[in-house]
């Protein structure tokens, strides 16, 4: 349809842009709940290729979908039963402190012991600093920021929540949610698009399981590493539970996770238990990065996504800046998905020119 007047072509394209404006601030609104879908969507994706391997063992679907999720939240509940002691006790250790540190205040016998420590220190100037800060504190903005904080951490625990729910959905009900999409593809193209989608799903699959298989192994190298052979030689290491948890978790995150975590734990180390066992760790990470990026990253991710090592790296970064650490982890599979995709629709159709 051809329009001549321009007041009625002024016109719709204003509302065109008003519409499309409208439209970007919904999906702006509904960020965070789209994050949560497609990081469950993720995650079930990941652990669909576990139940149909239990179901080619002749496992029935709702047993095989029931005994991986029994299994994923028995790991979820270990760990996080490993955390909680650890930070109680550093929480009625940290109380038990504040009394004999307001005392030293008092008596002077901190700044004695600080002036024994350091006698180069200007322990009166510190103090005086100090003092001074304290008085032009505003404890209103502090305040906020602390509740903003508390909000942070009750939101961030609420969000797994809601994605641990929806995982929960997707791995069960996959099967159909697939089928149903499938159905709104024109039946001349329908064969085509669900091979095409299957790879996805099994290459999105194979990475989840992959990085999960990367982040295994450093937590549980690190468990057996901080709490049974360092402590042979005289090396003791506080909280390894907690430690290895965060060596877990950092492998997760795809480039940078692993040296992120070793970084956190090598100053836990320091602060908990300083030299020479903070050396000892310091090393074995960094021997340990060495493998992972050479030997274990390769070996595994070779049989999980088949991407060049350039686009992985362009992928993670892209991904990272974009939607966090949820846009690393998801960015891999993505740019496997688009090369597949680029291999088997784009490059055949120039072929054919």
């Amino acid at each position: 349809m051809k329009i001549h007047n321009p007041f009625l072509f002024g016109l719709l394209g204003g509302l065109g842009v008003l519409v499309a404006i409208g439209i970007g601030t919904t999906v702006g609104s509904l960020a965070t709940i789209l994050t949560y879908i497609g990081a469950a969507l993720f995650l079930a994706l990941g652990l669909d290729p576990v139940v149909s391997w239990l179901e080619k063992h002749k496992f029935p679907r709702p047993l095989a979908i029931a005994t991986v999720l029994v299994a994923v939240l028995g790991v979820f509940t270990g760990l996080v039963f490993a955390i909680i002691p650890v930070i109680t006790e550093q929480v009625q250790t940290a109380i038990k402190t504040i009394p004999d540190l307001i005392n030293a205040f008092s008596d002077g016998t901190l700044r004695k012991n600080i002036e024994q420590a350091v006698p180069w220190f200007d322990v009166q100037g510190a103090l005086d600093g100090l003092r001074g800060w304290v008085t032009t504190l505003d404890f209103t903005t502090i305040g906020g920021g602390v509740l903003s904080v508390g909000i942070g951490i009750a939101t961030g625990i609420t969000g797994a929540v809601v994605v641990l729910i929806l995982t929960i959905y997707f791995v069960s009900s996959l099967t159909s949610l697939k089928r149903g999409l499938y159905q709104l593809v024109p039946a001349s193209k329908r064969s085509g698009f669900i091979d095409l989608a299957e790879q996805v799903a099994a290459a999105v699959g194979r990475y989840v399981i992959g990085q999960g298989s990367l982040a295994l192994v450093n937590g549980i190298l690190s468990f057996i590493v901080l709490t049974v052979v360092f402590p042979l030689f005289g090396l003791p290491v506080k909280y390894s539970a907690l430690l290895a948890f965060i060596a877990f978790l950092g492998s997760l995150i795809p480039l940078v996770g692993t040296i992120s975590g070793s970084v956190i734990i090598t100053l836990l180390v320091l602060l908990f238990n300083g030299p020479p066992s903070v050396i000892a760790v310091a090393l074995y990470y960094a021997v340990y990065m060495q493998v992972e990026a050479y030997i274990l990253n390769p070996r595994i991710m070779a049989r999980a996504v088949k991407v060049p090592g350039a686009i992985v790296v362009i992928a993670a970064l892209a991904g990272g800046t974009l939607l966090g650490i949820l846009g690393a982890l998801i960015a891999i599979p993505v740019a496997a998905a688009i090369l597949l995709i680029i291999n088997q629709v784009f490059v055949p159709r120039q072929n054919e020119l």
